[in-house]
């Protein structure tokens, strides 16, 4: 770690001045300084270690939001204490002049990726008045003040504004901010463009792309080892298709020179079906494969609306409980960004308080029956005899579920350690189903490419256990696929 200059900040007798207070943060290094907006910390509540060498301050007017955020109602309270309790475990030795002046994380962790920068606390609310570039007393503007400051008054140190808002981002540019940037350590991909499809098509046939191949059948399949040179970036569980619709396979293995691909046959696959429904297209039909393999543990499903997301996960999970007794109930919750508020007053208990953000599920069990008798009936009978239960992820924490299906909706608005949250939840026999849409996010502060969604298809891609597919169709009907095409 380079050597850093502490000065002791002024005695309390003395005349507080703006030097007293940047002198508590100056360092003589060239690493950078970074000031930590407060939906950093909700975000991600140990986001302040994540800077390595660098140094990190966070400005008061952050643990005043942080100390409101604590005692509500709303989701991100708990990650605000874990927050809180991390920083006062850093700091609960230190004097209040080292808190202002920088207390080393090194103690934090090993490794590469250890910190080994600084964390202060940036006493804001004393400020000079003469020193501020916003007047009006709002938080944002108080903590893009502090930004400012330590950028004019360290120059020419990197002073770095890190905020998930995009608005407070504008703001401090337009300020006069030199860096601002997002909390991107999270972020896999900097394109969605680039994000894991769950499939690879080969232009014209398959097999013009293979020079050597080495066949064997077990029962039905026939699986085939070849060159892993045919598709270097290969996954387990990633499906291999070619244009001319006569090859359909799936990668079961991977060596450092080979792959394992299972013969389905295209045919074949697009003729599967589940509670009465048949694949529409070729990816509805790599979809229904997953979800009714029991080796797969993690289905992924991404797509635009009316691709078939929900349907297909509802239809093989029936399939799954009533028709082969492989599960025992299915668990269905989503994501609901305002339901710390509003699940209180709503009448009724846990599961009738979920109906209505649930009702996508009521819809597509619906369209499964429609055709029935009594539709009302046999939907009251199926929810019965699958034992499907609705609840909130609320209460998902702390829960382990054995032997169920749980279906997702709407992950597109989690974050990656909401989703962890979920997951670990899931105990033996268990299959999780996460369906969204990452064009649909209702997020403050989450985007396609920092969504929970986004993160875990790129982490589990390489896992054995996990399939993922992007539903590129709309199917629910031609008005809703030329909404989607043009609107």
């Amino acid at each position: 770690m380079p050597e850093q200059t502490q000065i002791t900040p002024a005695k309390p007798n003395d005349q507080q001045t703006e030097a007293s207070t940047e002198a508590k943060i100056v360092s003589l290094s060239n690493t950078k300084l970074y000031v930590l907006d407060t939906n950093i910390l909700l975000h991600e509540p140990l986001a302040f270690t994540s800077f390595k060498e660098n140094d990190v301050t966070v400005p008061m007017t952050v643990l005043e939001e942080l100390d409101y955020i604590k005692d509500s109602k709303k989701d991100v309270a708990r990650d605000a204490r874990v927050s809180i309790r991390a920083m006062e475990d850093l700091l609960h030795n230190a004097s209040p002049e080292q808190m202002l002046s920088g207390v080393s994380m090194a103690s934090l962790g090993s490794g590469e990726s250890a910190p080994t920068g600084t964390f202060s606390i940036f006493s804001d609310l004393s400020m000079p008045d003469k020193q501020q570039v916003f007047t009006s007393n709002e938080n944002d503007n108080r903590i893009i003040n502090v930004a400012l400051h330590l950028q004019a008054k360290l120059a020419p140190r990197q002073v770095i504004l890190v905020t998930k808002d995009i608005n407070m981002r504008l703001k401090a540019k337009g300020a006069g901010m030199s860096l601002v940037e997002d909390y991107r350590t999270d972020q896999l991909i900097s394109d969605i463009k680039y994000l894991s499809k769950g499939y690879h098509i080969f232009e014209g046939d398959f097999w013009q792309n293979v020079q050597r191949v080495e066949s064997h059948t077990e029962g039905r399949d026939t699986i085939h080892n070849i060159p892993r040179s045919v598709l270097p970036e290969a996954y387990v569980n990633e499906f291999l298709l070619d244009e001319s619709r006569q090859f359909a396979g799936v990668v079961e293995s991977i060596t450092a020179d080979s792959l394992e691909v299972l013969d389905l046959g295209y045919e074949r696959i697009m003729s599967r079906r589940a509670w009465g429904v048949s694949p529409k297209n070729i990816g509805q039909a790599m979809a229904m494969h997953a979800l009714l393999d029991p080796h797969i543990d993690l289905c992924i499903l991404t797509g635009p609306a009316g691709s078939g997301k929900t349907l297909l996960a509802l239809a093989a999970a029936l399939e799954m409980i009533v028709e082969k007794s492989m599960y025992d109930k299915i668990i269905v919750t989503r994501s609901t960004p305002e339901i710390a508020e509003s699940i209180g007053f709503l009448p009724g208990t846990e599961e009738e308080k979920m109906a209505p953000w649930l009702s996508a599920i009521t819809d597509s069990l619906e369209v499964l029956h429609k055709n029935d008798e009594s539709t009302k009936g046999s939907m009251s009978y199926i929810m019965e005899k699958a034992n499907i239960q609705f609840k909130s992820v609320n209460f998902m924490r702390g829960r382990s579920i054995q032997n169920a299906i749980v279906i997702l909706d709407e992950s597109q608005n989690l974050t990656a350690s909401q989703l962890k949250t979920i997951i670990t939840r899931c105990g033996e026999g268990t299959k999780l189903i996460c369906c969204g849409n990452l064009a649909q996010i209702d997020s403050n502060y989450l985007s396609a490419v920092t969504s929970g969604l986004t993160y875990i298809v790129e982490k589990f891609k390489n896992f054995s256990g996990s399939a993922t597919f992007n539903l590129d169709g709309v199917v629910r009907s031609r008005l809703a696929e030329f909404a989607e095409k043009e609107l």
